[in-house]
């Protein structure tokens, strides 16, 4: 099968590998339909972090499901799954915790598991481990329209409602959100979904703007620093808002998350700390802001998300710009890593 394989800065290729196959009992086999290209993945393609060898990539995707181990209870062939980025048995005592991403027995796609390398989601087929605790079935075949929105829900439109999650943002809060590519407009549309009454968006690029307007920001701050903060309390008329979402992970947009929060307030933050030095801890400890979140357990908010995207409630689809076959997956990369495309969808069919 045709599958992405990253060899080196900037080197990403369509190769020939392997057909996935049946290893556990466990296990399906997922016909892939549609995956993306995530913004960590584009911390191997920077270079920043290191690829020692070719390897897989690539942990969104949905898809039917084509065949399953003798163990596997809740799906069979037929069946239009939604692939969480973690894999997860759904019964250790971290899945039953809603920690899936830390479960004792789950891993990632395109990352090692006791098995070997779990399948990459940016390719035709991916063997899913443990099934019935990774996989969520959609109750009927999706329209071609729905799949975009769908996709989301295997990680960015999770991680950003876990960002509101974390910060406990609640109805008639007052919400900053640091960050504008795909999961910090999927924050945006998380704190609108949970009530919020005024969501701030940082950011200056007009297309991620408009996109955060659709989804419920009331404000746009383009300023960074001491003057967005500065900019933020003058739209608020007060000290900053009761809930920051960081969404970049770096030190600077962490700064800016518990700069912009007031008294008191949370700061939920998902985004993959890279060159994060320093937790301004001095500065929570006078101001009483507390600081939660981490890497998302998408599996446990999906049903409830699943039913905002199924009825039309929420179309966090719209977080893809750019649309492309699996053979130009090369272009999706460069696109998003120079920033002409917020998010790359790849149908491997096409």
């Amino acid at each position: 099968m045709r599958a992405t394989v990253i060899h080196g800065t900037h080197d990403i290729r369509v190769d020939d590998v392997p057909d996935p196959s049946i290893i556990k009992p466990t296990d399906a086999i997922v016909k892939i339909t549609a995956s993306c290209v995530c913004g960590s993945d584009l911390w191997s393609y920077r270079g920043i972090t290191p690829v020692e060898e070719p390897k897989r990539i690539g942990h969104e995707l949905v898809g039917v499901i084509e065949e399953v181990g003798s163990e596997v209870k809740t799906l069979k062939p037929g069946d239009f799954v939604i692939a969480p980025f973690a894999t997860s048995d759904g019964t250790c005592v971290n899945c039953q915790h809603g920690m899936h991403t830390s479960c004792v027995n789950g891993s990632f796609f395109s990352a090692a598991d006791k098995d070997g390398l779990i399948d990459g989601g940016q390719g035709e087929w991916a063997r899913a481990p443990w099934a019935d605790g990774t996989l969520v079935k959609v109750p009927e075949m999706p329209d071609a329209d729905m799949i975009p929105s769908l996709l989301t829900l295997s990680d960015v439109m999770g991680t950003g409602h876990h960002a509101a999650i974390a910060a406990g943002v609640k109805p008639g809060d007052r919400v900053v959100v640091v960050g504008d590519g795909a999961v910090g407009l999927s924050a945006v549309l998380a704190a609108s979904r949970l009530g919020a009454e005024r969501i701030i968006l940082m950011s200056r690029h007009a297309d991620r703007q408009a996109i955060g307007k659709r989804f419920g920001a009331t404000d746009i701050v383009e300023e960074r620093g001491p003057d967005g903060i500065a900019r933020i309390q003058e739209l608020l008329g007060g000290p900053g808002a009761d809930a920051a979402l960081e969404c970049v992970g770096t030190q600077e947009s962490l700064e800016q998350a518990v700069g912009a929060t007031r008294p008191g307030g949370r700061v939920g933050y998902v985004g993959l700390p890279h060159a994060v030095s320093q937790v301004p801890i001095f500065q929570m400890f006078l101001t009483n802001v507390s600081l939660s979140g981490g890497i998302a357990p998408v599996r446990s908010y999906l049903d409830e998300l699943l039913k905002d995207v199924l009825d039309g409630t929420i179309e966090p689809g719209l977080v893809f710009d750019l649309q492309l076959p699996l053979g130009e997956v090369a272009d999706a990369y460069a696109a998003m890593d120079e920033r002409r495309s917020i998010k790359t969808l790849l149908w491997p069919g096409r």
